[in-house]
């Protein structure tokens, strides 16, 4: 991309911000920033998940007015240090698998889903390009997360991972049906069973993140991305298009496979329990450190 004119970044002007994610709409190159900051660790909380909804309800108002919305792209990024998103709410988890509460971890994984939804289908098919940028560690459902989007830029430094096998789980929110079409099946179920943290560096070899960044120009990658993609937007999504129709991820095959992981998750015995207290304690610390 060094051929193309760099796109000086603007100064940004947040919208009013939630608790958990704040919004940033740059008018000039058409591009929504949502920015995540849970609390009080940062993962995917039932309060940053509702949020999101809400977020996702407000952009479909908006590209569906009459008047021209203004957005052409949007990207999910991260405003907590080091840390793109931890993953599943795990401390949740362990007291909605304790007290066999079926129903409770449904409705989370269907929140999560709707969540993963936004970023595959560009909202429903509208004529959107999502990108995530990982500044920093995305695990577990945080990965899951940053994949789900057209476009995965990632600094160098980040380093993302699906520890779930480790606590005799499975990443149950996209990470197979994602893997299984950027790499192949095999790799993808190499990758999930094996509970390794990858740098971004390896990632993009293997061709998961699809631009690599140096440390602190994750936004100015950002745009010189979409410069590239506005240089030839028809054909970017003629073959987006395309690629929906060859090989789609569903919404129905993302639900489908969470009762999977619904299923799973209630047959955890205590030993596995007490594994995932073990990383509950290390996202509180991350998120401590992070503050």
């Amino acid at each position: 991309m060094s051929h193309l004119p760099q796109i000086q970044i603007p100064e940004h002007a947040q919208e009013p911000s939630q608790p958990n994610l704040s919004t940033w709409l740059d008018t000039q190159h058409r591009v929504m920033w949502y920015y995540m900051h849970a609390q009080p660790r940062p993962c995917f909380s039932p309060d940053l998940l509702s949020e999101l909804s809400s977020f996702r309800d407000d952009m479909a108002h908006r590209l569906d007015a009459p008047e021209d919305a203004g957005i052409d792209y949007m990207v999910l990024a991260s405003k907590v240090p080091g840390i793109f998103n931890l993953g599943g709410d795990l401390a949740l988890f362990r007291s909605l698998v304790e007290a066999g509460d079926r129903q409770s971890l449904q409705r989370y994984a269907h929140a999560c889903i709707d969540m993963l939804w936004t970023n595959i289908s560009g909202i429903d098919g509208r004529d959107i390009t999502t990108i995530s940028l990982v500044q920093g560690e995305a695990l577990g459902g945080g990965f899951e997360g940053a994949m789900s989007a057209h476009v995965l830029i990632a600094e160098r430094s980040a380093r993302m991972g699906l520890p779930e096998i480790l606590f005799n789980l499975f990443p149950g929110m996209g990470a197979y049906s994602l893997l299984s079409r950027k790499l192949d099946p095999v790799r993808a179920e190499r990758l999930i069973l094996s509970g390794r943290i990858h740098t971004a560096e390896e990632l993009h070899a293997m061709g998961v993140v699809d631009v690599l960044a140096e440390d602190g120009q994750g936004e100015q990658a950002v745009y010189d991305y979409i410069a590239r993609e506005n240089r030839a937007r028809n054909g970017f999504r003629a073959l987006r298009a395309a690629k929906r129709l060859s090989n789609p991820v569903t919404r129905e095959e993302l639900i489908g496979i969470t009762e999977i992981w619904v299923d799973a998750a209630l047959r955890l015995t205590p030993r596995d329990l007490r594994m995932m207290e073990r990383l509950v304690a290390r996202q509180s610390a991350r998120g401590r450190d992070a503050a």
